[in-house]
């Protein structure tokens, strides 16, 4: 039975998240939420499972920066 690959974090997603966190660290929640709606599904899901593998969420990790 095949498995299917984990789902990866593109290159262009990686960078997103760069400049998500940058902004939040400026206050420039307009940039960071445009970075977030830029980010594809297929990296949403890896997103997701890497922080769920360090017990966290990604409001959770969004507030922590807030």
């Amino acid at each position: 039975m095949p498995t299917t690959p984990p789902p990866r974090i593109s290159l262009m997603a990686a960078a997103e998240v760069r400049d998500i966190l940058t902004a939040l660290q400026l206050g420039q929640r307009a940039t960071a939420i445009a970075g977030l709606m830029a980010i594809d599904a297929e990296s949403w899901q890896a997103i997701e499972q890497r922080l769920a593998a360090l017990d966290g969420d990604l409001p959770a990790a969004l507030r922590s920066l807030a």
